[in-house]
This record gives C-alpha cells, sequence and structure tokens, in this order.
C-alpha cells in the first residue's frame, strides 16, 4: 500500500503546519503535496515557508499567492485587490529571501502521478483559458461543475485547493478538495491522506 498526504492552502498558519506535518509524519506518508497558497494572509510567511521547504518528503504546486511571489504582483494594482491586500502582499514578499523565491518559482502548476496504476492529479486549480491565472470560483461545485472545470485532467483522482472549504465529489473522477490548512476555524488544521492498494483500490 502507498500512502501519500495532501495539505493546501497554508496561507503563512505557522501551527497549523506544524500540526499537519506532525500527524502526516506519524502516518508515515510515502510523501505529502502541497497544493499551492503556502503564503499570503497568516503572520508567519517566511516561517512556513522554511519548514515547509525543508521536509525531507513534501513536494509542491503554484498557487495564486506563490505565483504572486515568485513572478510579481500584476502591475498595476487590478480592481478586484483591495488596497489591504495589496500592502498585505507586498508585506509578505519583504519577509522572504531571493532563495525562497527562486524555489517558489520552479513549483510546476500540477503534478501528475501514477500511483500503483490510479492517476492521481494534485494542483491548486484549473488555469483560467482565457490566460491571467486561475479560473473563477465555482462555489458549492457540483460534480458537473467540476467535470467542466478539470475537463483537460487525465486524472482519475483530483486533489485541489484554492477554495477553502472541504469538499470529495464524485463525477468523472473523485475531486478532493482537504480545506485549507491554514484558514479555518480556530484549532483546525486540515490535510487528507490518500492510500492506493497494490491492486488499485
Amino acid at each position: 500500500m502507498r500512502t501519500i498526504g495532501i495539505i493546501t492552502d497554508a496561507h503563512a498558519n505557522l501551527p497549523a503546519v506544524q500540526a499537519a506535518l506532525a500527524a502526516l509524519d506519524a502516518e508515515r506518508c510515502e510523501f505529502v503535496v502541497h497544493t499551492g497558497d503556502a503564503i499570503g494572509i497568516g503572520p508567519h510567511p517566511a516561517e512556513c515557508l522554511e519548514l515547509l521547504l525543508k521536509h525531507p518528503r513534501l513536494h509542491f504546486v503554484m498557487g495564486n499567492h506563490d505565483e504572486w511571489f515568485a513572478n510579481g504582483l500584476p502591475d498595476p494594482q487590478p480592481a478586484w485587490m483591495s488596497d489591504e491586500e495589496w500592502l498585505h502582499q507586498r508585506w509578505t514578499h519583504r519577509q522572504l529571501t531571493p532563495g525562497m523565491r527562486e524555489a517558489v518559482a520552479r513549483w510546476p502548476v500540477a503534478l501528475e502521478l501514477d500511483v500503483n496504476g490510479v492517476g492521481v492529479v494534485f494542483c491548486h486549480y484549473p488555469r483560467d483559458p482565457a490566460g491571467g491565472g486561475f479560473a473563477p470560483i465555482v462555489r458549492d461545485p457540483s460534480a458537473a461543475d467540476l467535470d467542466g472545470l478539470f475537463r483537460g485532467s487525465q486524472g482519475e483522482v483530483v486533489f485541489y485547493g484554492h477554495h477553502h472549504p472541504r469538499s470529495d465529489a464524485q463525477g468523472r473522477a473523485r475531486y478532493v478538495n482537504p480545506g485549507a490548512l491554514g484558514c479555518n476555524a480556530p484549532g483546525q488544521a486540515r490535510f487528507a491522506v490518500l492510500s492506493i492498494e497494490a491492486d488499485g483500490t
């Protein structure tokens, strides 16, 4: 059996990251995937990113907050980004090092793996076909909504984040959002564990 841990949207919440990584280490996960937005919103961007990058079995995909750090904020400031968020993003980026920027810039937008014959995809969210980042969030998505959003994906199981509520839906594939690790009610550090038997179960 292969066991994989999945976290998403840590959002610079250091206590949540520490709790989730300790729990996933106790589960003896072969590796852990963070599906984007390691930074932004929370107060500990440098500490969280350092902890995540140092973990020996952690893989990453790019989220929008990570992309703004790696490639720069949209210029000029877009109408949908408030002055408060603009200032917070600039503060976040000042806390981080050039080496961290280089590491984040290498993160892919998706990982596609074969795990005991099961195709598993990890991404932050589908890209916007029109360009310019990620597709608009579909709130309370149905299985049909997710089939449409992820129509380019070949996975049988798709893990994603970006939208912070937890979700698990079966359509053409099984779509699982573990829920944001760093943006939840106090005391909740969400993650998922995927276990696949040798026969693909």
